[in-house]
């Protein structure tokens, strides 16, 4: 059995702690209570300061940094999913220990995504202390591993109707967590410790069934719906606000080295089952249809469906659109232009 990393102050309760450990805490609804009034306090701490900031403010303008935005949109983040973890602790008894030991007694949200990861990941033989160390340190040495964390848990709450709550999301999105994962295995693969970074796409690929090669470059915004039988290759750029569904290949072809996988551009939809393959682009906004087999270029803002894939309104003259798929998941706007050949 893999070993499980608890936070600081959690009761273990276990008769061999090595073979099987069940995690408690005594007076769950006493310790949720005061969690609660701690968060309400938080909240209105918050909210006293920001009236009290908006009195003092000065006239003049002041800069606010890049990293100074991105701490605010984690902090404000954190606590929303907080607040949701602690809703449905109280809602639901059953889940009280476990949203305490992933969310509540954390005191950030990169701290719980390693722990949760670690947790996920481990085996008998990595362990899940080692993974959430490494994790940590990921996190604290690339401030932009967590704005991509950031980014991605938006975009996940705005593009999935299915998707509750943030901390569901956190949780339970196998796609979001094995991005989350990728991206610190890049890291490795960067740094230089590939050994590792291998071994982590290894445990990946076998726990959430999506297979990202460490060296594949990732942008932020993205969300892996569903995600199951994702595979992108080594070489493979994927833009920012790039949304793309389960069974998707983003592969070589024939056994080249070199730079032979696909670049997705910001804002591209990829549907469930397309085949994308060889050194090629995908323009910036445009659409891959499902189950499509794409070999060539895809121009900007148009739509390529089928198999091999052809461009909605002719290669010559393509329908353009000017929404941004990735973001609007709209799947079947084009199916009018195809009125004549589709069933």
């Amino acid at each position: 059995m893999a070993s499980s990393v608890f936070p600081p102050g959690t009761l273990i309760q276990s008769s061999k702690f090595q073979s099987k450990s069940t995690l408690k805490f005594k007076d769950s609804n006493h310790k949720l209570g005061k969690l609660n009034f701690a968060i309400k306090c938080e909240a209105s701490a918050e909210s006293s300061s920001g009236k009290s900031k908006q009195l003092q403010q000065p006239l003049a303008s002041t800069t606010i940094t890049k990293s100074e935005l991105v701490v605010e949109d984690e902090t404000w983040l954190w606590s929303q999913i907080k607040a949701e973890a602690l809703r449905d602790a109280e809602s639901e008894p059953a889940l009280a220990s476990y949203l305490y030991s992933t969310i509540l007694s954390h005191s950030s949200l990169e701290r719980s995504l390693s722990f949760h990861l670690g947790n996920k990941l481990c085996s008998s033989t990595l362990l899940s202390t080692l993974l959430y160390d490494l994790f940590l340190n990921s996190f604290a040495t690339d401030p932009d591993l967590l704005s991509a964390t950031v980014a991605d848990l938006k975009a996940v709450r705005a593009r999935d109707p299915a998707c509750v709550s943030y901390s569901h999301c956190l949780l339970n999105y196998k796609g979001f967590l094995a991005c989350q994962a990728h991206r610190i295995a890049h890291k490795l693969w960067v740094d230089s410790r590939r050994p590792l970074a291998l071994a982590l796409h290894s445990r990946i690929a076998d726990v959430f069934t999506v297979d990202i090669h460490p060296a594949a470059k990732i942008g932020k915004g993205i969300l892996f719906d569903h995600a199951s039988g994702v595979v992108v290759g080594e070489t493979a750029v994927i833009g920012n606000n790039v949304s793309i569904l389960h069974h998707v290949t983003l592969g070589g072809t024939g056994n080249s080295v070199g730079d032979r996988h696909p670049k997705i551009g910001d804002g591209v939809l990829i549907g469930a089952g397309a085949t994308i393959l060889g050194n090629i682009k995908i323009g910036e906004g445009a659409k891959i249809g499902a189950g499509s087999v794409v070999l060539i270029d895809v121009p900007a803002r148009t739509t390529a469906v089928g198999n091999p894939a052809r461009l909605v309104g002719g290669k010559e003259k393509p329908s353009r659109h000017e929404d941004v798929p990735g973001e609007s998941m709209d799947h079947t706007s084009f199916i009018s232009e195809w009125s004549d050949y589709i069933i």
